[in-house]
């Protein structure tokens, strides 16, 4: 291979959104890029992120509000999302042809809807410059002396450039490719990198009723998950109610698949702490019951009614469609019904998955105290940027995780190409 075609100002590995977009500013700066993804395209995370719509930003334009969702990194993130922010995110890709808009919890999409269409604008934005992008290209080996990189190899051919970028995502969705490569290669430079936590995480909802059970810990119940009213999968086993939602090994070991559903629209769940009783066995019992309190209270009964540690709980749902003062004795035949229908089907929404994005993400990554973060620059390889997911920061779901990829991306290409 000729020393031209070896030989660039910058080599960026991983073509994913935070590399696409350094590699297309860089090279829009007039720099020559050489771009090295390992997988047969770009962008295969990108192409199905928001279950294939892509979630392509939070619509929050008060960076103050916005920065507050990355937690303990928001102190490092000012003057980043100060030179690329949610505004210019949108100037970007409208600017491209790709109109936007915002749907609940101000997520940002694609009118389209489509997550290829998010693609092709950085496709064309990163051939526009003159990007030489090499696919099928997994990087073997990244070369060193001193504290600067010299080199990386990848397909038999060594590349050499003035600066090097790592946008190689985490470890999340490894069969796109996100196999924690840049997590070894920072360590071996020196960098700190804090290992990624697997997708184990508790599920925060909406309702209060799940509040009033915080503590309660139930072993056999079956949780069914819905995307906008469809039912889409249910699993059985032991849930734990919080003061935030729910936790316990059921919830945790589902939280990667809710996770996906929630970058589609709203998540809806129904709690049935019955599973092996169905609706005519459960009001047989509820019928049994009532006949042996005839002159109590709803209210005063419930407790006979549910698990033990539920009533509180249940008593504050029942109270929304029924009379909880009435005996007994004078509930009618529909009034039972709707007992029955709530015990059978505690409803939930789920606001999110607690503290990161399990679907796009793991945490993890270089400390940010090692890294220059007005520009992207490592503080201990001078010419090494890192971007995106490998920053050790974590962020919920909502156009969050997306966001960083874009600023880290733009900001490190910007000044590369400066």
């Amino acid at each position: 291979m000729h020393a031209s075609e070896t030989r660039f100002d910058l080599v960026v590995i991983g073509g994913g959104s935070a590399g696409l977009m350094a590699a297309g500013r860089a090279a829009e700066r007039g720099k020559r890029v050489l771009l090295l993804e390992k997988n047969r395209k770009v962008g295969e995370k990108l192409r199905i992120s928001g279950g294939g719509r892509c979630n392509i930003t939070n619509a929050e334009f008060d960076a103050r509000v916005l920065l507050r969702a990355y937690g303990k990194a928001e102190q490092f993130l000012y003057s980043l999302f100060s030179q690329f922010g949610v505004k210019d995110t949108f100037s970007f890709f409208e600017s491209r042809g790709l109109p936007l808009v915002v749907e609940d919890r101000k997520r940002a999409f694609p009118r389209s809807q489509k997550a290829a269409d998010v693609l092709r604008v950085l496709e064309t934005y990163v051939h526009k410059g003159g990007v030489v992008v090499r696919t099928n290209a997994p990087v073997t080996e990244v070369h060193r002396a001193q504290d600067r990189i010299t080199g990386v190899s990848s397909g038999g051919n060594m590349y050499q450039a003035a600066d090097y970028l790592f946008a190689t995502g985490s470890v999340s969705h490894p069969e796109t490719g996100s196999t924690g490569d840049g997590f070894t290669w920072l360590r071996d430079l020196g960098h700190t990198v804090r290992s990624p936590t697997p997708t184990i995480v508790p599920l925060a909802v909406k309702e209060e009723w799940v509040r009033e059970l915080a503590g309660v810990s139930l072993a056999d119940m079956t949780i069914t998950f819905f995307a906008d009213g469809k039912k889409v999968f249910s699993e059985k086993g032991k849930i734990l109610f919080t003061h935030f939602g729910l936790s316990g090994p059921l919830i945790l070991n589902s939280a990667h698949k809710v996770a996906d559903l929630l970058h589609d629209g709203i998540v809806t769940a129904v709690i049935d702490p019955y599973p092996h009783t169905d609706i005519g066995a459960l009001e047989k019992k509820i019928i049994s019951i009532f006949d042996g309190n005839k002159n109590k209270a709803l209210k005063n009964i419930v407790k006979h009614l549910v698990p033990d540690g539920m009533s509180r709980g249940v008593l504050m749902l029942l109270a929304k469609n029924l009379d909880v003062t009435k005996k007994v004795n004078l509930i009618t035949k529909e009034e039972r019904n709707v007992i029955v229908r709530t015990l059978k089907a505690l409803p939930l929404t789920v606001r999110g998955l607690m503290g990161f994005d399990r679907a796009v993400i793991a945490d993890g990554g270089v400390l940010l105290e090692e890294i220059d973060m007005r520009t992207m620059r490592s503080k201990k390889v001078p010419n090494l940027y890192v971007t995106g997911d490998l920053l050790n920061i974590n962020r919920p779901s909502g156009g969050f995780s997306l966001q960083l990829c874009w600023s880290s991306g733009y900001v490190a290409g910007d000044h590369i190409g400066a």
